[in-house]
């Protein structure tokens, strides 16, 4: 199968950019067997790839009609499927490739692996191919060592795998890693929580002649600052990012929001937030976490409104982060009232950690019946975090009742937790009922559960 140089500028390839339906493609099909240009690798490459994005069971029909099609061809399918982030077909991809291994005319080369090294990577499940996958690269690809495109897909992988000493050490074999290889293995890093070894990465990085930082690899930096309390790694972050005037994105701006509120500048996060010509939900949930934190609750109630008008529609962390907010202020009727829209004007079922606000929200203001009807109803069946919310609750307001109920609840998730039995106990103590505060060391003796240092009452 060749490709002259007729076939490539052929006027049907002008019209494979323009169809977007099934019925136009099988018109261009048509066309390409009455011409001849079936018979060309580039031009198949062309329609294989639309047909890809509009069908990919007519794509494989058209594939499957090929005579002896080459490995390009197999590529190219194997490619566009994979682009196409579906986990559910990728099954396809690895049923195209052993087809490759299959012929007894073609072998997969370098450019086979990248896309299938990505796919491996997409589901736990698959990560046993892309293990396989490394080997059959060391056998059929001979320049391995020197191809950047296999050894940043191999990066890539282990990266996603979690296995990042693996991906580690693979990239350091590779002599000039590009911008791309970087960014992931700096965001694999970030996203695992290893800030330190992110910074030891930006700071080889920028030792680096070869690529310079763009806005990924600002906000794994960011996003670790933010982790180790780093406002100073901050500051310098987004100090840079205005040096080499990168954009401040909704990436970069939800980051640094994020770092300036854990590190206690709302005023620094609040100016981020004005400074962004385009904002997102993520965004806004930033911004409201950040005020929730610092008890600023009817500014978070606003932020949250203020997103609503904007159209853009809240998630589940939204209302995590917004119920919390008015827990922590004492706003139990704006609470309640954005926890029930959830369902009423979003279709969204809250879930366990939603249902968690809403006792923490009834329990603070002291309306601890109520709570614990609403643990009653809920779908689901209540986690230790839950009850442990309400046992604080309970104890605040020295609610003796409530605080055995809600120890009951958790002993029999999670006994061995010190502080469970410590809140109950402080219950106690605070109405003087010495007695129940040794029963309540007593039974932590009978648990075998050791009083973690720093938590008073029981000693």
């Amino acid at each position: 199968m060749t490709s002259p140089s007729t076939s490539n500028n052929h006027r049907c390839l002008n019209l494979i950019s323009k169809s977007k339906t099934l019925q136009n493609l099988k018109q261009i099909h048509g066309q390409f067997i009455t011409t001849g240009l079936s018979h060309h690798t580039f031009p198949l490459s062309k329609l294989l790839l639309l047909s890809s994005t509009v069908s990919l069971s007519y794509a494989l029909s058209i594939f499957n009609r090929i005579p002896n099609p080459s490995v390009f061809l197999y590529n190219t399918l194997i490619s566009s499927i994979v682009s196409h982030h579906n986990p559910t077909q990728t099954h396809l991809a690895f049923s195209l490739y052993h087809q490759i291994l299959s012929s007894r005319s073609q072998r997969p080369n370098e450019f086979t692996y990248p896309s299938l090294f990505k796919a491996s990577g997409f589901h736990s499940r698959l990560h046993r191919h892309g293990r396989a996958l490394h080997a059959h690269v060391l056998k059929f690809v001979e320049s391995v060592n020197h191809d950047r495109f296999v050894q940043a897909a191999l990066v890539g992988f282990y990266a996603n795998c979690g296995k990042l000493k693996v991906a580690t050490s693979l990239f350091e074999r590779i002599s000039e890693p590009d911008l791309a290889t970087w960014n992931t293995l700096l965001a694999a890093y970030a996203n695992s929580g290893e800030s330190e070894e992110v910074l030891r990465l930006f700071v080889g990085m920028l030792k680096s002649s070869s690529v310079r930082p763009n806005e990924v690899s600002l906000v794994a930096l960011i996003k670790s600052c933010a982790n180790l309390g780093e406002l100073k790694g901050g500051f310098w972050a987004h100090g840079y990012l205005l040096k080499i005037n990168l954009t401040l994105n909704e990436f970069i701006g939800t980051s640094l929001i994020d770092l300036y509120s854990k590190c206690g500048s709302l005023k620094f996060a609040r100016q981020v937030f004005d400074k962004m010509t385009k904002r997102d939900t993520l965004c806004y949930n930033a911004m409201i976490r950040g005020l929730a934190v610092h008890g600023l609750g009817q500014e978070a109630v606003k932020f949250y409104k203020n997103m609503v008008s904007q159209g853009l529609l809240p998630d589940d962390a939204t209302f995590v982060v917004t119920i919390s907010a008015c827990s922590h202020s004492g706003l139990v009727d704006e609470g309640l009232q954005i926890f029930h829209s959830m369902k009423a004007v979003y279709a969204i079922e809250p879930k366990v950690e939603h249902y968690g606000c809403l006792v923490d929200l009834l329990g603070r203001s002291g309306r601890l019946e109520e709570a614990e009807e609403c643990i009653k109803k809920m779908p689901m069946k209540p986690n230790a975090t839950l009850w442990r919310s309400f046992l604080a609750s309970a104890q605040i307001h020295g609610d003796l009742e409530m605080g055995e109920i809600s120890l009951e609840h958790l002993l029999g998730l999670e006994f061995e937790n010190s502080g469970n039995y410590v809140l109950l106990s402080n219950i106690y103590a605070g109405v003087n009922r010495w007695d129940d505060v040794e029963k309540t060391r007593e039974l932590m003796k009978n648990h075998l559960v050791n009083k973690s240092p720093g938590i008073s009452t029981i000693s």
